[in-house]
């Protein structure tokens, strides 16, 4: 499809100060779209704004909360008031948090499920209504491998990344017909800060910091961010309901459809150290970095 068919578009961006966000955002700039982007970052926004700015493109940052719906909804509104509309949203501000569902508090449950999944919620409330009312648009919310299968010591990442997978395919049926594009993203390992920034509740077995954790991440990870956002860019230009990043992507749904339960054992000799072995061991981290 022809590059220019985003040049003059308003995109939509969360989570835009870092990783897959980032990309996103200087690859619609390069493709000529205008641009509304956010995080909770400002000053690595507002860099990311200055940068983009100084390139011809015209940009909009402001500091936002996903998981605050009142502050989303107000947000929704002055985009829309001061960009002229809005052609498409990406909902990918998210975060990681590693624990067994039992070492986990609850708390910090909340926490990630207020961003990770009611920040997608947020999103597509508040921006849904304009796009159907003119019946055209890209709603495109960001969901996880770990959206398709459960993994030891990311029970409160699946449960998001599940739930996201489930609100956006059950929006996507029923906006058939209506000319608005509803897309949901699975990512495998991608190259972004995310692991490195994650809340650790519980270490891992053999992980000694949560800096062995993070490291573990990068050893697997395959796929760059400018790589995962040219994958989601061609998936909104032919308006793919499914959107897979990686070969590890690929693969997993591939099992997931094979062995739809027996996936599990793999699963365990894969990932089992993540939760078993290291009851008595805790770290505490306290960054916030959306993906």
């Amino acid at each position: 499809m022809a590059e220019d068919m985003f040049k003059g578009r308003v995109v939509v961006v969360t989570g835009a100060a870092s990783g897959i966000g980032k990309a996103l955002a200087r690859d619609f700039a390069r493709r000529g779209a205008k641009l509304a982007l956010s995080d909770v970052n400002l000053d690595a926004l507002t860099a990311l704004a200055d940068e983009l700015r100084r390139a011809g493109t015209t940009v909009m940052a402001d500091r936002l909360d996903v998981s605050d719906r009142q502050a989303f909804f107000a947000y929704a509104d002055k985009v829309v008031a001061e960009m002229d509309g809005v052609d498409i949203v990406v909902n990918n501000a998210g975060v990681a948090l590693v624990g067994s569902i039992a070492s986990l508090p609850i708390d910090q449950i909340e926490w990630l499920m207020g961003i990770n999944f009611w920040g997608v919620v947020h999103g597509t409330k508040a921006f849904l209504p304009h796009m159907a009312a003119k019946r055209s648009g890209s709603i495109v919310n960001i969901s996880s491998v770990f959206g398709l299968i459960g993994v030891p010591g990311q029970g409160a990442y699946c449960a998001a990344k599940f739930a996201v997978r489930g609100f956006t395919e059950t929006l996507r049926q029923e906006m058939h017909g209506s000319g608005v594009h509803i897309g949901c993203v699975h990512p495998g390992g991608i190259k972004t800060n995310i692991a490195a920034a994650a809340r650790v509740i519980e270490l891992p077995a053999g992980a000694d910091s949560a800096e062995t954790v993070a490291r573990r991440f990068e050893e697997i990870a395959r796929t760059t961010p400018e790589q995962a956002a040219a994958t989601i860019i061609r998936g909104i230009e032919t308006r793919s309901p499914r959107i897979l990043i990686g070969t590890d992507a690929r693969f997993i749904s591939l099992l997931v459809r094979l062995l739809p339960v027996a996936y599990a054992t793999l699963v365990r000799k894969a990932f089992g150290g993540l939760a078993a072995g290291a009851r008595n061991k805790k770290a505490a981290g306290s960054a916030t970095v959306r993906s």
